[in-house]
């Protein structure tokens, strides 16, 4: 990406809460929080007199799940997306489909008038999507909800891709004030999660198992939608949740994000040679940046 590419290291947003919501909402909008709407992930609302959730709809359904999970759509947003102006512009021929863990980092990037958003619900451990895309998960997605993927993350464990001692960008491991999110309490590497298998599917999201499964999902998307295979231009907004996940857990200077980044740099490696074989080197633009 550096090579090949542009870093653009001035070009910012000065908006404010740098909180997931916001730091979504700006980058696809180009506005500002005062602007499109999403002030928060959540905020108070003066009419109804209660808290509000950044894309909360009680109007739609989950979908691909019992529970709430799925009542969102993109409706507090108040301005449209790179994608809606997309979509726009060719009369709705383009595709934009949204993919995250977090069910904001989906829906608000892929906009109002996205062909579908889809994100992970932890207690069912399957992808989800809601009525406002329609009313019944695509069978791709379906398809990959059916490998129960989490399960084999959770039965290779966690260590380190490298030696722990060539971890020198980083604290020593076991800091006592790092969060323990597996089970027995573990603390530091390596991470047992067998125990985790068929039953505490969150626990995917602070490993670097839930980029690997985000990725993986996005190939499928591309390869089943043929995006970039048509007339118009498409576009996919991929939302990588676990580095918040895992730097809240362990801190930012954690052998847990080092390791993490690490293997993101691979998936990500292993994710544009995939772009370069199914759509083509040089047939798609990709930017790389962070929410916050």
């Amino acid at each position: 990406l550096l090579t090949q590419g542009f870093s653009n290291e001035n070009t910012f947003i000065p908006y404010t809460p740098t909180i997931t919501a916001c730091g979504h909402s700006c980058i696809y909008t180009g506005s500002v929080p005062a602007l499109n709407g999403i002030t928060g992930n959540g905020w108070y609302d003066g009419e109804q007199g209660r808290m509000v959730y950044c894309t909360e709809d009680k109007a739609m359904k989950t979908v691909g799940a019992s529970g709430s999970a799925g009542e969102m759509s993109p409706k507090n947003l108040r301005t449209t997306t790179i994608g809606d102006e997309l979509r726009l512009a060719n009369n709705f021929r383009s595709k934009v489909i949204g993919i995250a863990i977090k069910d904001r980092g989906a829906i608000l990037p892929a906009g109002h008038s996205a062909n579908g958003a889809y994100w992970y619900d932890g207690s069912s451990g399957n992808w989800i999507s809601s009525t406002y895309y329609g009313n019944a998960l695509p069978k791709w997605v379906a398809d990959y909800n059916g490998k129960k993927a989490v399960d084999n993350f959770y039965q290779q464990g966690w260590n380190t891709l490298y030696p722990i001692n060539t971890y020198v960008n980083s604290t020593s491991d076991e800091q006592p004030y790092e969060g323990k999110p597996f089970p027995g309490g573990a603390k530091g590497f390596p991470y047992d999660l067998k125990a985790l298998v068929g039953k505490n599917y969150s626990g995917i999201s602070a490993t670097p198992y839930g980029n690997t499964m985000t990725l993986q999902l996005a190939k499928d998307a591309i390869a089943a939608e043929a995006l970039g295979k048509g007339g118009f231009t498409d576009m996919l907004a991929v939302s990588l949740s676990s580095p918040d996940y895992i730097g809240h857990t362990f801190g930012p200077n954690s052998i847990e994000a080092e390791d993490a980044y690490l293997r993101l740099d691979q998936d990500l490696g292993d994710f544009l040679d995939y772009l370069d074989a199914q759509v083509g080197k040089g047939q798609y633009l990709l930017f790389l940046s962070a929410d916050h």
